[in-house]
């Protein structure tokens, strides 16, 4: 009995050829509309799927394989009697391959659609299809991407036939095919309900009873947090991640803890505006931050923070690397540099750093929520967004200059991304001092003060959360500290603020705290 190979495809690279081989070991070809006219255009037999049928296609298209002589032939088990008898009972013919790829629902919202473009762009009978042939894999060849063409025809050429353990691979790469693009539709639709109905119940907090999210492979990590883990970077689809529009100029592969720090580098980054800024990490927390009139200078300010913690460290600019400024950054052991570009002499000078990975990139995209991993499960909530200062208040008898309170903003926007309980000490647009990631709020107000030494003098103070008691700000005043910048709320604030008042110190409370785990 003759082969048959249904192919139906969206994307035609290469389906030409793929039919034309398979017409040549023998297949049927039958196939659908658009793909049956460039089968035939390429001078390959094709056989119309409504021949089969005996049905023309309807609605526009919408109707034309969901039919019993269609998936009656892909869904009969070959091994089970019953099903053989049946087949010939309705006169219908076994279909041996099955290669099918979607419309492309993706691609058409991606490129702004309008809701009906998009409805349309919603493929039913070619899910149907992948999914019967994958679930009848010991009968059925399921070819879900052209990429699996070349080892399809491979296999035919060398063993006449397709081995069940390729079908079963086929038929995982199917069942993950529909899966996602499943995904990508409710996703999308989930949107739309969300804009149009944001208060509505089921779903009065706004968040989804179900959370459904597609991602795909982007790297391969040389290991994870340690050498003995094996690891692997994911981008969810269709979203602005971390390496979006990022180019790998010079250096080593990145690896999972450098992701984690570029992750926390950048996003530092995009608080710190327009003037040029220089962000140095470690171990995914800021250990210098800086703005200032050009990237020289707020580079050397960042570094001056914490040098020791800078060695080893991830360095993110928001301006392009010329020179003099790489020749400044090789003087520290640096593991990767992140700029929106680099002049040809930076390069030259990095070329004698070849292990130092620098990748180019523009402004990070700050997503609307954020999400934790934890075991088994994930926590989704609202991206911590940094308030516009407007219900700032000022709770002591002393008021912070302008220029204090300039750095203030400052400190209080690194603050947000330092891991709790964190301290930031900063003065004239850069950091002098951080205390971050101790379970107690004074040890790390002292830490902050022991790292910046006689910096500490004039400068200012955030805290990400309120102070439970009086020693914290104590600690801040003793060491020069002249203004703090916290959430207030806690029970003891009349104490916290009466010690500001006594040692002289303005203090704002914004009313929101910045934690971060």
């Amino acid at each position: 009995m003759k082969r048959r190979a249904l192919v139906s495809v969206s994307d035609k690279r290469g389906v030409a050829s793929f039919a034309r081989r398979l017409h040549g070991m023998g297949f049927e070809i039958v196939s659908t509309g658009g793909t049956a006219k460039t089968l035939s255009e390429a001078r390959v037999p094709v056989v119309p799927v409504s021949e089969v049928t005996g049905a023309p296609e309807i609605l526009g298209g919408r109707v034309k394989t969901l039919h019993p002589k269609i998936h009656g032939g892909i869904l009969a088990d070959l091994e089970d009697p019953d099903h053989v008898v049946e087949l010939v009972d309705n006169d219908i013919g076994p279909i041996d391959l099955v290669c099918i790829n979607l419309y492309p629902f993706e691609e058409t919202v991606a490129g702004g659609a309008s809701e009906r473009e998009a409805i349309e762009q919603i493929d039913v009978g070619g899910p149907a299809m992948l999914r019967a042939a994958a679930k009848n894999f010991r009968s059925v060849t399921v070819v879900p991407s052209p990429e699996f063409y070349k080892e399809v025809l491979a296999e035919l050429d060398a063993e006449n036939q397709i081995s069940e353990e390729t079908r079963r691979r086929l038929a995982l790469a199917a069942f993950r095919r529909t899966a996602e693009y499943d995904a990508a539709i409710s996703a999308w639709l989930a949107e739309r309900v969300a804009a149009e109905a944001p208060r509505k119940e089921p779903e009065p907090d706004g968040f989804p009873e179900s959370l459904v999210m597609r991602y795909e492979r982007s790297l391969s990590l040389r290991y994870g947090e340690n050498p003995h883990q094996r690891a692997a970077y994911y981008a969810r689809v269709g979203e602005r991640d971390l390496l979006y529009g990022v180019e790998r100029v010079q250096g080593k592969e990145l690896s999972f803890n450098n992701l984690h720090d570029v992750d926390a580098a950048r996003a530092l980054l995009a608080e710190l505006g327009d003037r040029a800024s220089a962000v140095i990490v470690k171990h995914a927390n800021p250990c210098g931050a800086a703005t200032a009139e050009d990237a020289r200078e707020a580079y050397a300010r960042a570094l001056a923070s914490d040098p020791l913690s800078a060695f080893g460290g991830i360095v993110a600019l928001n301006a392009p690397v010329d020179e003099e400024l790489a020749r400044q950054i090789t003087e520290v052991f640096t593991e990767v540099l992140v700029a929106p570009g680099f002049a040809p002499g930076a390069l030259e000078v990095f070329s004698a750093k070849p292990n130092m990975t620098l990748l180019a990139a523009g402004p990070l995209h700050l997503p609307a929520l954020s999400a934790k991993d934890v075991t088994g499960g994930l926590l989704l909530q609202d991206a911590d967004l940094t308030e516009d200062g407007s219900e700032y208040e000022t709770v002591t008898k002393e008021h912070p200059t302008q220029e204090t309170m300039e750095d203030l903003h400052f400190a209080w926007r690194v603050a947000k991304r330092v891991r709790s309980n964190a301290i930031v000490l900063a003065r004239e647009g850069a950091t002098v001092g951080i205390g971050m990631g101790l379970t107690s709020r004074v040890d790390a107000a002292e830490l902050a003060v022991r790292k910046a030494g006689e910096r500490a003098l004039g400068a200012v103070a955030a805290s990400d959360a309120f102070f439970p008691f009086a020693d914290g700000v104590e600690a801040l005043a003793e060491a020069g500290i002249t203004a703090v910048i916290q959430p207030g709320g806690s029970r003891r604030d009349e104490e916290v603020v009466e010690a500001a008042n006594r040692n002289g110190l303005a203090m704002i409370f914004t009313g929101r705290r910045h934690f971060l785990h």
